[in-house]
């Protein structure tokens, strides 16, 4: 048979640890429909809707043993509003989750680049620095000022004691000539100069 609480015999049932068993059935009878369709309109599963419940259950427990239940509702209203209370804390700690792990997954994908962008730049410029060893002192001085070192035709010509900027311009423009023929024959060694200079 099953038995039937009002509000108040329910509370003294749950509040005394004789046999809060069938006080507990009862809300588990009446209350838990309630629970599991707001759960599952918002979001949520049968088995959400069943772990909120039974939060809901030994929260409202320890509300009434330590006397903090006015009674200013129905304990089915209450009990509703604790749900829905637990169940948007849940809800919101799972968007923090997706987020924080989405943000990790996201920086995650852009270090490996990085890293694999920086391993394949330095590779490229060990190719080319070997080229430009065999173009001759010179050739490897104004290359390496003007495209790695961001130095302007002045600054070169300062710096290697030319005539004047047209000299160096020309210079540089033969170097990069001289550069592009001694690489002509790999494929991958001019495509990498091109993105690099």
């Amino acid at each position: 048979m099953k038995m039937e609480f009002t509000d108040a015999g329910l509370i003294q049932a749950l509040r005394s640890d004789a046999k809060p068993d069938a006080a507990i059935r009862y809300l588990y009878r009446t209350q838990f429909r309630i629970t599991a369709s707001y759960i599952r309109q918002n979001s949520g599963t049968i088995e959400d809707a069943e772990d909120i419940f039974q939060e809901v259950i030994l929260v409202f427990i320890e509300i009434l043993k330590k006397d903090k239940f006015r009674g200013e509702s129905s304990v089915s209203t209450f009990l509703y509003a604790l749900s829905r209370n637990i169940w948007l804390n849940e809800l919101n700690k799972r968007d923090k989750s997706k987020k924080r792990d989405k943000k990790f997954e996201i920086e995650k994908g852009t270090t490996d680049l990085d890293v694999s962008h920086a391993i394949a730049n330095r590779e490229i410029n060990i190719q080319l620095m070997e080229q430009m060893d065999k173009l001759g002192e010179t050739c490897r001085k104004i290359l390496l000022a003007f495209y790695f070192e961001s130095m302007s035709m002045r600054e070169i010509l300062t710096s290697l004691n030319y005539e004047n900027e047209q000299v160096v311009r020309n210079k540089k423009y033969k170097c990069l000539k001289q550069l592009e023929i001694m690489i002509a024959g790999q494929p991958t060694l001019v495509k990498n100069l091109k993105s690099v200079l």
